[in-house]
């Protein structure tokens, strides 16, 4: 096997008998120069003595993944996560590009004022001024009561949309939006020409619970019905409809919701909804008490809703599988006493989604292609970087993964490297081992003789115009 050069202004190729290319597989060269690709081609093309070629065998070569939920943190909450860490993580994964969320960065990036802060965070924080990125990252917006004057010039800034909760945050720093708030701001981000991103639910009200034990996993779900989802997703159809702007449901956890997103789509409207690895690969009935590194919102639930779920992503009614990274300091998850109504609401999983997603999803008959649909080529369209990230096509980023699906794993603390080393997934089993990650052009990740190695901190920040 031949290494390809390190030198970004060099070409090279790379060969494998499985090249994610439109959607399905073949057996392909794909010609590299610089940051970008320059041909897609059989695999044995002759493309000159000059240009080295690594061969990857039968590992799958797909283009990088694209999470657009993740949560850094920085700047003003570092202890909980940051740029250098989380992007590392994520290199480990298979992930090229990151898009953060508004919070739980202090300040929250409701103005451009705010963003310009989080951009300087990234300069600042390293020895290296500008390069603490292992990957590449873009950005969200936030909508909250009364930025509504805020939202183009977020847009005009960079961001690839702004997020809003129809509900408390956690964070005091991010108000939920009302029904006027919410109209406000769509008709805003309609005019910017970037979509509204949602945390869908709205309090309705919820049964009693069954038990009062704060320890136990039955009383926090009881706390967070599916028909907190409903309503809000009801009310948001509504207003994509009357406002025309785009919207994106994050993190849907409620089969319930389901018919609603597929009659939305089915009448033309521009929607779309993601879920995550936890709703996924976990179940609400195989929750120890007191183990609250399960806590997100809106909860993990049932088994026989997570069937629900994955039959949605088989119709492509959910769109795409997204992370929702959201750490916190250790501390915060109230492990010690087990309370789930205390702890913090977020799950840490940078860098497993491919693994644990794709374990459930080979048992489920699946193919490991729908991975870079879900993971890489939709979210790449989301935040509008199709063309750039997402496709294995000329003149496409040189971004890739290169995986064994067949490996399996156990999570454990090696495979961490995000901040904290505390994850609801440590000790479960994974399928698919992710062998190589590139960055336009530069490998950044490798497991050479089985031991992880990260190159330089090649990431740049995305914040052009959408």
């Amino acid at each position: 096997m031949s290494t390809a050069p390190s030198h970004e202004s060099d070409a090279f190729a790379l060969r494998s008998e499985r090249v994610l290319v439109g959607g399905k597989f073949e057996s392909a060269l794909v010609v590299v120069r610089g940051e970008r690709i320059e041909a897609v081609m059989p695999p044995h093309a002759d493309i000159g003595p000059n240009v080295a070629v690594h061969d990857v065998g039968n590992h799958v070569l797909m283009p990088g993944l694209v999470d657009t939920h993740v949560h850094v943190n920085e700047p003003g909450r570092t202890e909980w996560e940051g740029f250098e860490t989380a992007t590392r993580a994520a290199a480990s994964g298979g992930i090229t590009t990151i898009v953060d969320m508004p919070l739980n960065c202090s300040p929250v990036t409701t103005s451009t004022r705010a963003l310009d802060q989080k951009l300087a965070s990234l300069a600042g924080s390293s020895p290296t001024p500008g390069n603490e990125l292992y990957i590449d990252t873009a950005f969200w917006g936030g909508a909250i009561p009364n930025n509504q004057h805020e939202l183009r010039s977020l847009a005009e800034a960079g961001v690839r949309g702004c997020k809003a909760f129809l509900i408390d945050s956690g964070i005091d720093e991010f108000p939920h939006v009302g029904e006027e708030d919410l109209r406000l701001a769509m008709r805003e981000l309609e005019r910017a020409g970037i979509p509204l991103i949602a945390h869908a639910e709205l309090d309705v009200g919820a049964p009693a619970a069954a038990s009062n034990d704060v320890r136990r996993y039955s009383h926090y779900l009881a706390s967070r019905p599916p028909e907190w989802e409903v309503a809000a997703i009801e009310l948001l159809i509504r207003l994509c409809r009357e406002t025309g702007c785009p919207v994106h449901i994050v993190h849907l956890s409620a089969a319930a919701a389901i018919p609603l997103i597929q009659a939305a789509k089915a009448s033309g409207l521009p929607l779309t909804a993601e879920t995550c690895p936890h709703y996924l690969c976990l179940h609400a009935e195989d929750i120890p008490d007191g183990a609250t590194n399960y806590k997100c919102a809106p909860p993990i639930r049932d088994r026989d809703n997570c069937d629900k779920l994955w039959q949605a992503l088989r119709e492509g009614v959910l769109d795409a599988v997204v992370s929702d990274h959201s750490p916190c300091a250790p501390a915060l998850k109230k492990l010690d006493v087990g309370d789930f109504m205390q702890a913090w609401g977020g799950i840490a999983s940078l860098s497993l989604g491919l693994g644990t997603v794709w374990h459930e999803a080979f048992a489920r008959g699946f193919e490991p292609a729908t991975m870079g649909l879900w993971m890489s080529e939709r979210t790449a369209k989301l935040a509008g970087l199709s063309g750039k990230k997402g496709s294995i096509a000329r003149g496409a980023d040189a971004d890739f993964v290169v995986w064994d699906p067949d490996a399996e794993m156990e999570i454990g603390p090696d495979l961490l490297f995000f901040k904290h080393k505390q994850s609801p997934f440590v000790g479960r089993k994974a399928r698919g081992r992710v062998m190589e990650t590139w960055l336009r052009g530069r490998r950044i990740f490798d497991i050479g003789e089985g031991k992880p190695n990260f190159g330089p901190t090649a990431g740049k920040s995305i914040n052009s115009r959408r």
